[in-house]
């Protein structure tokens, strides 16, 4: 007689979710756009997963409000975005749970956080290192006639980049559950939200001078050039100013279209005027 214990194997009831950050990470790009970037594939991406948590007629305003929180500006390598995609939606499904104590802040401050870590290892990944091998590999083999170098260069593109994409969403929504909630219970979820606000002003910093490259030609004789003065007193202070400008219509309520007509007629009369370049 067999006296073995019948072992049965649960199905996981969170697998759909996974699958949802695979497929959804690829296509975060599909709507990028200059003023927010990713952030339409993002809500894309945890739309799902909000429509899950916010089921019941009642909670439609706090869909809205997740919705909304969602379109804010995003910019991550799509492989790595799953992760990020993981974490957020546990964060929300935490903050359903316990609306008295989560600040939903903390949902835009960590995403902001993980940007930049995430976008630098993703990039040099995948675009740095397993593109030039995959790709060198299968050149080499397809200029020897071999029908083998398109498939490897394929099957070592995709292959890592799935793994990391499934892995990276699974991962991201299984630590969130298992270490928010230990955050919340030992009251380090506001030191924890300080620094990575503190990270992603690093990060919004960052892409502000190296993605706004407007100086001024402006210089008196040989020795007095405005822009070197500039510099001397802080680095990139033009892009600063006129991201904070830009700030200052966002608070005013100005619209987005108007603000697209002031930088673009702005920026014809200032060069035209040899003040900016």
């Amino acid at each position: 007689m067999n006296t073995t214990p019948e072992v049965t194997k649960t199905k996981d009831p969170n697998k759909w979710k996974y699958r949802k950050f695979l497929w959804r990470s690829w296509a975060i790009q599909d709507s990028w756009n200059y003023e927010r970037q990713m952030n339409m594939g993002f809500l894309y991406g945890i739309a799902p997963i909000l429509d899950n948590i916010y089921k019941d007629p009642k909670d439609d305003e706090l869909k809205k409000e997740a919705y909304k929180r969602h379109m804010a500006f995003y910019n991550c390598t799509p492989q790595t975005s799953s992760f990020v995609l993981g974490l957020t939606a546990s964060m929300e499904e935490q903050y359903y749970d316990d609306k008295e104590n989560f600040n939903p802040d903390s949902i835009s401050a960590i995403k902001t956080s993980l940007m930049g870590p995430l976008s630098g290892i993703g990039d040099s990944f995948f675009q740095g290192t397993i593109r030039i091998l995959a790709f060198g590999l299968g050149i080499n083999l397809a200029k020897q006639g071999s029908i083998l170098g398109p498939i490897l260069a394929m099957l070592i593109s995709i292959v890592p980049s799935y793994l990391v994409t499934y892995y990276g969403g699974k991962i991201g929504y299984l630590m969130g559950n298992k270490y928010l909630t230990k955050l919340y219970n030992e009251g380090l979820m506001d030191k924890v939200m300080y620094m990575c606000s503190v990270v992603g002003l690093m990060v919004i910093g960052s892409m502000m001078a190296s993605m706004i490259g407007i100086t001024t030609p402006i210089k008196y004789g040989s020795k007095f050039v405005l822009q070197t003065v500039l510099d001397s007193i802080a680095p990139q202070i033009i892009p600063l100013g006129l991201t904070f400008f830009m700030y200052w219509l966002l608070k005013k309520k100005v619209s987005t279209g108007w603000m697209l007509v002031i930088c673009i007629l702005g920026g014809i009369v200032l060069s035209a005027l040899g003040i900016f370049k």
